[in-house]
């Protein structure tokens, strides 16, 4: 009696029926009634603003957020409750009603089940007899516009008995939303009629229809969502492994046995009490995070974007330990919560696959079914499990050999095998990781030419991956938490195996011809997938992931078979995984100290084919978009680079055929053209310029150079262009952007400002500027955010933008500039801050100093580093820009004015001083005219 005295109490601090009975009557007792609708409004806005501003307070006091949506689905329902008594018992009262003036309310849905999110819609069932009547309509406009001005998201359907059920025969949606109908207010009898009706004619009918309906709309839901549930920016509620499949769960054990909670599916036998309790887990974990997300933004959101992360990390309790920040503990979390979810889904689908199997029906074809095997795996509806439910006690091996059978045959793995390893995932200890026959196993499914990834994901699905290697255990769900990196890191390395698979059948032959080629080449192919497999195994950690990773390759390889070259091959892969991408990426491939330092680092021909291949799985596997032509073009120039240099022992040759064939490709194009001004062309360009630029650039430059070149001889003496030529990449994503002027002090900076006054993201820049002082230079530009209409609008916008920029004598306008990127960037990236970085290297490059900023990327930085580089007095001899999310990572070639390189500790303290302030957005003064030239040489 005290207890439920308590509970009492407790639900009127959120809703007290009788004062809101009170305040109603008050509100309209001395109101006409044109001010009816009003008076019962601001009652109705006074309890349903206090109701959640109790709520809110329990819930930031601790409460759960399961209970924080039951406390808002019991206010709803007291608030719906004094509404239509005071609607039909005061203001449209019927004295004496017709057989068809009654009229019922109920819940169906998320509002039905009696949980309500903070933000969540409000969906209600008017429920009439047979005949709606005007006095219907009255009351139901009264009652569904005064919780609109409320604010709320009220979805409302106004149905006969008879019309519920026929609607809910041909709907799906309707009949998952009547499993939920609950009795609000009104004739009640109508709802419980209206529930008895639905469940004898139509759930005990349909049951097995409903359940592949609903099974084939989940999948579809998951394809909208990205069929992953490793996506570093997921849909709490419809992203897979969220609270929608839960809710399917409930819906199918409800619709065929009638079981709404765990403990009922308990009881009739579908799951296990450590099974429904992780049910009870995850359930409550997504309903914390999801009420706290409402109340957080105040708004109904369910996408867990990168901006609300952190903060909903530090409200739910997460703090950074063990090397991993708050929002990557969370995050992790989450993902395996979400895990666990599709561990439940295919738990229950052996349930009802097993009972559909021990129908009459099912035996007869059980009976008339060949009884095969493979590798000594049953083969129950082409899927393998075991012979026995104790085989993967007795013999442990098993739960790694049926992943291999599975891989060999081609078949599915039965959710009754993966729900018996789920059991004895225990027995995967030290002695089955030793034992040979084990490893092989494993071996057989990582190295597979036939979609690897398909098994490796099962095992990872199981548990069994990171049981059977610990160190891919400790990346399980690991988030990497940047813009650049789309899934988790488990996740990722299953997609770059399955990529390096695919390479190498020639699935991928016309995106990576030079990879396709070289992956036939390799000696060593297990030490090629053993290196993807563990690429990024250390992430996480804290300290270099690289060198931490060649650690655990020297000590896997052993243990998997690998013979001591392999192992050692591999593990370099590891600790070297980014070289490639960063040499290619990042500094200047025509020159030659670049291609002999990396080849020297690389040193033989079988580690630079490998490192190609793994190379492209890994920029490919990070996310849609990132893979572009332009990092293909780069990757194959070096790795051609570099073979000559480490199989001819000098790359000049190579070099000196290359610009020949340049020259060559554009005759043709040439052939009309004044032989002086083809002279002027060919001889005015230094080797750099032949090798840097792909065939297409060098024939959109050599169209805009003759027209420079005619309008200078027309006007000598005279200013000329610019021009400029736009061509779309459709591949890429991107535009290819050539500008040709003479030269003239601050061009390159005056460039970088036009793209960002545009709105442009520059992701590659090539700057050159020939003997007689004409500018070239190509960039390759994104537009963020565009649509294809948008972008036409916006290349004339950007066209006008560089010729304001280099016709105009007057500086940048700094002011719009600060504008237009406080207005670029979007919420969810300004989370996100990279400490900035200046790095000097002196000896890596024979005639220029290499200058390296990292820093948080934003529209106008490269504007503001090649301004702050004009005003040092820095000549730019090429740049280099690559982003990789939030972080830009762009490198300058320099030399002083007098062509020599930088010298001098205090020149380069000054350097990285000011360019620290460039990069956190303190913009420098704009380089005088007849000041330095910020950009290229001859």
């Amino acid at each position: 009696k005290i207890a439920r005295e308590s509970r009492i109490r407790d639900s009127r601090a959120i809703f007290d029926r009788a004062a809101a009975r009170e305040a109603f009557t008050d509100a309209i007792a001395d109101a006409r009634e044109s001010e009816y609708r009003r008076a019962v409004l601001e009652v109705t806005r006074g309890l349903y603003q206090a109701g959640m501003a109790e709520i809110r307070r329990r819930h930031e006091a601790g409460a759960p957020g399961r209970r924080s949506a039951v406390e808002r689905s019991w206010l709803i329902d007291g608030l719906l409750a004094a509404l239509f008594e005071v609607i039909t018992g005061r203001l449209y009262r019927v004295s004496n009603p017709t057989d068809a003036e009654h009229l019922a309310i109920a819940a169906t849905g998320g509002y039905g089940r009696g949980e309500l999110a903070p933000h969540s819609d409000i969906d209600l069932l008017f429920l009439y007899p047979y005949r709606r009547t005007g006095w219907h309509e009255r009351v139901i406009e009264f009652f569904v516009y005064t919780l609109w001005d409320l604010g709320l998201k009220v979805g409302h359907a106004v149905r006969s008995h008879d019309e519920a059920l026929k609607l809910a025969r041909e709907d799906l949606t309707i009949r998952t939303a009547l499993l939920d109908l609950r009795a609000i207010a009104g004739e009640t009898d109508l709802v419980t009629t209206l529930e008895r009706d639905f469940r004898r004619k139509l759930v005990r009918r349909t049951g097995r229809a409903f359940v592949e309906e609903k099974l084939a709309e989940r999948d579809a839901r998951h394809a909208r969502m990205g069929d992953t549930r490793y996506v570093v920016e997921p849909n709490l509620k419809e992203g897979k492994g969220g609270l929608r499949d839960l809710h399917t769960l409930y819906w199918i054990t409800d619709y065929l046995y009638g079981a709404r909670r765990p403990r009922e599916m308990i009881e009739a036998g579908i799951l296990e009490p450590g099974e429904a309790r992780a049910f009870e887990r995850a359930e409550a974990f997504f309903w914390t995070v999801r009420v706290t997300l409402h109340f957080m933004l105040d708004r109904a959101e369910e996408r867990l974007t990168f901006d609300v992360q952190p903060e909903l990390a530090r409200r739910l309790g997460y703090r950074e330990r063990a090397g991993l920040k708050g929002v990557e503990r969370f995050m992790k979390h989450y993902f395996l919560t979400a895990k666990t979810v599709g561990d439940l889904t295919r738990i229950l689908c052996a349930v009802l696959e097993e009972r559909n199997q021990k129908s009459r029906l099912g035996q007869a074809l059980g009976r008339l079914a060949p009884r095969r095997s493979v590798q000594g795996f049953r083969i129950e509806g082409r899927r393998l499990t075991f012979r026995s439910e104790g085989e993967p006690a007795d013999e442990p091996r098993r739960m790694i050999e049926i992943f291999a059978a599975a891989q060999d045959s081609g078949l599915d793995i039965h959710p009754q095998a993966l729900r018996l390893i789920a059991r004895n995932l225990r027995l995967i200890d030290r002695r089955l990781r030793e034992d040979e026959k084990a490893n092989a196993a494993f071996l057989e499914v990582l190295m597979a030419r036939d979609h690897p990834e398909i098994n490796l994901r099962r095992m990872n699905e199981a548990g069994v991956l990171g049981r059977f290697v610990p160190d891919f255990g400790r990346i399980v769900a690991q988030m990497q938490y940047d813009m650049y990196h789309h899934y988790t890191v488990d996740e990722h390395t299953i997609r770059a195996i399955g990529l390096l698979a695919a390479i190498e059948r020639g699935d991928l032959e016309e995106d990576h011809p030079l990879s396709t080629e070289v992956i036939h080449k390799v000696k060593l192919r297990r030490s090629l997938y053993l290196g993807v497999f563990l690429h990024d195994i250390a992430k996480g950690r804290g300290g270099d992931h690289s060198e931490l990773g060649e650690r655990i390759a020297r000590k896997l390889g052993p243990r998997l078979g690998l013979a001591p070259a392999e192992t050692d091959l591999a593990a370099w892969l590891v600790r070297h995984h980014l070289l490639m991408s960063m040499t290619a990426f990042q500094r200047d491939l025509s020159d030659p100290q670049t291609i002999e330092d990396f080849a020297e680092q690389v040193s033989s021909p079988e580690r630079l084919r490998q490192l190609l291949v793994l190379t492209v799985a890994d920029i490919r596997a990070v996310g849609p978009g990132v893979w572009n032509s332009w990092k293909a073009q780069l990757l194959r120039e070096l790795f051609w680079r570099a073979e000559e240099r480490l199989i001819a022992g000098h790359a000049h040759a190579g070099r000196q055929e290359r610009v020949a064939a340049r020259k060559r490709a554009l005759a043709p194009i040439l052939e009309d053209w004044p032989a002086a001004m083809r002279e002027r062309l060919i001889e005015g360009f230094t080797d750099a310029y032949w090798i840097a630029e792909d065939d297409r650039s060098l024939a959109a430059n050599a169209r805009l150079l003759r027209q420079l070149y005619e309008e200078l001889d027309r006007r000598p003496g005279e200013t000329a262009g610019p021009l400029i030529e736009l061509r779309e990449d459709p591949a890429a994503r991107v535009f290819e952007v050539s500008v040709v002027a003479p030269d003239r002090p601050g061009l390159f900076a005056r460039l970088t400002a036009a793209f960002a006054l545009a709105g442009v993201s520059i992701v590659g820049a090539r700057i050159h500027t020939s003997r007689d002082r004409i500018a070239v230079d190509n960039f390759r530009v994104a537009f963020p955010d565009s649509t294809p209409n948008d972008r036409r609008g916006r290349t004339k916008m950007l066209e006008d933008a560089i010729r304001r920029m280099l016709c105009d004598d007057a500086p940048p306008p700094v002011k719009e500039l600060q504008r237009r990127e406080r207005s670029a960037i979007p919420a969810r990236r300004r989370v996100f801050k990279v400490e900035p970085v200046v790095l000097i290297d002196d000896q890596a490059s024979r005639r220029a100093t290499v200058i390296e900023i990292n820093a948080t990327d934003r529209p106008g930085l490269l504007h503001d580093l090649a301004a702050a580089l004009a005003g040092l007095g820095l000549d730019i001899r090429s740049a280099h820009v690559s982003t990789y999310g939030e972080r830009a990572v762009d490198v300058f070639y320099v030399t002083e004015t007098d062509g020599r390189k930088v010298a001098g500790r205090t020149r380069e303290e000054e350097i990285t001083r000011t360019l620290l302030a460039a990069a956190a957005g303190r913009r420098t003064r704009p380089a005088r005219e007849g000041g330095a030239k910020a950009r290229s040489s001859p």
